[in-house]
């Protein structure tokens, strides 16, 4: 793993754990073990920091989930994947979704990571419209937003009460 590759995951779980502000260029660089002034050689501006840790979060939450049309073929429910997926981060993990996150946070980000978390969230909306239209829904468009939203508060509610029978309760 590369020293920019393991700033963005120090800096990922820091954010999950506790937001945007749960990190210093300083704090991620003791970790890693280079100084303070070597994490700016990668990101300028902890916004660019941001911005890359929420770029690549989405890229690869995209790639976990795979082609609505492939999942079909293979027999399973595209909805079931995109659960499991908030699933294995909540139980699994005990994290949140980082965008879940920063969008709770959106009127306190930087503008280029503000950019970052819309895109993920518009992508998903457009995968999860995929899905719901390949299930056959009548209104895909409000499905997907159901879906991302509901995933998303049962994440938050099982967190703030410490609890996550309350996620696998909403996502019966």
């Amino acid at each position: 793993m590369s020293k920019k590759e393991e700033l963005l995951k120090i800096a990922e779980n820091k954010v999950r754990q506790g937001g945007y502000n749960n990190f210093s260029f300083r704090e991620i660089a003791n970790e890693v073990g280079i100084k303070s002034a070597s994490v700016h050689y990668h990101f300028p501006t902890k916004a660019d920091l941001g911005a890359e840790l929420a770029h690549q979060y989405t890229d690869a939450f995209l790639a976990a989930l795979g082609d609505v049309d492939d999942i079909k073929a293979r027999g399973e429910n595209p909805i079931d994947i995109y659960t499991q997926i908030f699933k294995g981060a909540l139980l699994t993990d005990d994290k949140m979704c980082l965008c879940g996150l920063l969008g709770a946070q959106n009127e306190s980000l930087p503008e280029k990571v503000q950019v970052e978390v819309k895109r993920f969230f518009d992508k998903n909306l457009t995968w999860l419209h995929a899905a719901h239209t390949a299930n056959g829904e009548a209104n895909p468009a409000h499905a997907a937003i159901t879906t991302v939203s509901l995933l998303e508060g049962a994440m938050m509610i099982s967190k703030a009460l410490n609890d996550h029978s309350y996620f696998t309760l909403a996502t019966q």
